[in-house]
């Protein structure tokens, strides 16, 4: 990425930017379609769309790592997980189909409030009801959201299933592709079917995530089982953990702190290096926002360095130290080093449009973590609420937080973990509403990588490493930024 001329920042005075600060100008290109561009990053972790979920417990568990591996990102499991519940949770997300979502299932005797209870777990919004079988559950109906409405919660799900719901045979799919399985929802106007193969339930399909899988290809390891990180603290046996994510077959190891550039950090990630290296996974540590400190990170055995410090959401750094660096900056200085040493970076934190997106590649980052944004979909671990208008949201916090800082010292003495809450750099509770337009996070993933492809066509880039060495920019007033929001409709009237 360069600026246009007479917009990089003054040979005295510099000014560092973030990513409101500046535009994309378009260029010559011969891209003609944004299908033409592949997103895929080139920094080893075998993903296939340049999107990271962050490692917050309030947006990265199960369903969020299922969900967008299977589009071709990846989510990284928090560093707070106990090893146990860690080891279930990648078996688990290894088990899901590459292709098919996984259905929620009940029996025909459970009753309605069973079912609403689970809704808000799945974008797809349909419980599949079932009967259990020697070779697997055989479907008996489906249950959606709106044939709930009105009807007694106490009622039994057989009372109320649609009994001649379609399916879909998996096996039609499988022989030609998911456009089989759109023309089959299409055909019986369905947006949602349940899988079968031999009359047994194998997972779930909808009209759109049928196209989806055309669209993207799932980010999936050697033996073609969908992709999954895991954060490791620097307290502790850093060794041990990283072993037991190693064995447990996570795909990714990131070890994480708010400081990454400090002596405790740059040990733990020499301890873990070896051991990544030997089972052959990147290795991603963070966070830092200078050269200097993707240098030491990278010197001490880091592939990946996460870059940011205070843009999140949720974060109070910034406003509670001073410490911190508009992010832009900090990406784009990062990039350059990380390339200096045969390195890559990950953008984390401060993305609110996918025009934020664009610029964090075009500065050189490899992929873009996510954090708060994925927090409002229905895949992020919470429940889901609803406030006193109606309106869907779920909770989210800091990774710094109180709340989260208690959660991590759960083990120690109640003195301590009241010391250490008082020292509290995160919002410990904030609601993030569910967008209507885009409840669940593969809606998300369209809008991001929508508005990264045209990018990069209006650059006339075919990769995303085309994307950052073509990428001009010019510095912007605030003025000019809010002239490219869109009006609300009738602003004139």
């Amino acid at each position: 990425m360069r600026f246009l001329p007479g917009h990089a920042p003054a040979t005295g005075l510099r000014w560092d930017l973030t990513y409101d600060d500046v535009f994309l100008v378009p260029a010559r290109s011969d891209v003609t379609s944004r299908f033409d561009v592949d997103l895929r990053p080139d920094d080893g972790t075998g993903t296939t769309i340049p999107l990271v979920v962050s490692n917050m417990t309030a947006v990265s568990g199960r369903r969020m790592a299922e969900t967008v591996a299977r589009r071709g990102g990846i989510a990284v499991l928090p560093q707070d997980v106990p090893i146990p519940v860690l080891r279930d949770v990648v078996a688990w997300v290894k088990s899901r189909h590459v292709v098919y979502d996984t259905p929620l299932v009940l029996g025909p005797d459970d009753t309605v409030i069973s079912a609403l209870h689970l809704f808000g777990k799945r974008a797809h919004r349909a419980i599949v009801v079932a009967q259990p079988g020697a070779d697997g559950p055989r479907v008996l109906g489906v249950v959606a959201a709106a044939d709930l409405v009105g009807v007694d919660r106490y009622a039994a799900l057989s009372t109320v299933m649609a009994a001649d719901a379609p399916t879909v045979d998996a096996t039609v799919v499988e022989a030609s592709g998911p456009r089989a399985g759109y023309e089959l929802l299409d055909a019986a106007r369905a947006a949602f079917a349940p899988v079968v193969r031999d009359g047994v339930l194998v997972g779930a399909m909808t009209r759109l995530g049928a196209l989806r899988s055309a669209l993207y290809a799932p980010a999936v390891d050697g033996d073609g089982r969908l992709r999954v990180a895991a954060a490791i603290g620097i307290n502790g046996d850093v060794a041990a953990k990283a072993e037991a994510m190693i064995e447990m077959g996570v795909d990714c190891l990131v070890v994480d702190t708010a400081h990454g550039h400090q002596d405790k950090m740059l040990a733990a990630v020499a301890v873990v290096s070896p051991r990544a290296r030997a089972a052959g996974l990147p290795l991603v540590a963070g966070n830092v926002v200078t050269a200097e400190g993707v240098s030491d990170l990278v010197r001490a055995g880091a592939d990946i360095v996460k870059v940011g410090v205070g843009p999140g959401a949720m974060c109070t750094t910034r406003m509670m130290t001073a410490v911190g660096r508009p992010q832009l900056s900090a990406v784009l200085d990062c990039a350059r080093a990380a390339t200096d040493v045969g390195a890559h970076i990950w953008a984390d934190g401060g993305v609110r449009h996918p025009r934020d997106v664009a610029l964090a590649l075009a500065a050189g980052a490899a992929q873009v973590m996510v954090g708060s944004w994925f927090a409002g979909t229905y895949e992020s671990p919470g429940d889901l609420l609803v406030d006193a208008d109606g309106r869907e949201y779920k909770e989210s916090f800091g990774m710094a937080s109180a709340r989260a800082v208690n959660a991590r010292k759960s083990e120690d003495p109640p003195f301590d973990r009241a010391r250490k809450a008082l020292f509290e750099e995160g919002i410990s509770t904030s609601r993030m509403y569910l967008d209507p337009d885009r409840p669940g996070v593969e809606d998300l993933l369209d809008h991001i990588t929508s508005g990264v492809r045209s990018a990069c066509t209006y650059t006339g880039a075919r990769t995303l490493a085309e994307f950052s060495e073509r990428a001009v920019v010019g510095v912007q007033s605030r003025a000019g930024y809010d002239e490219g929001r869109p009006m609300p409709a009738g602003w004139r009237s």
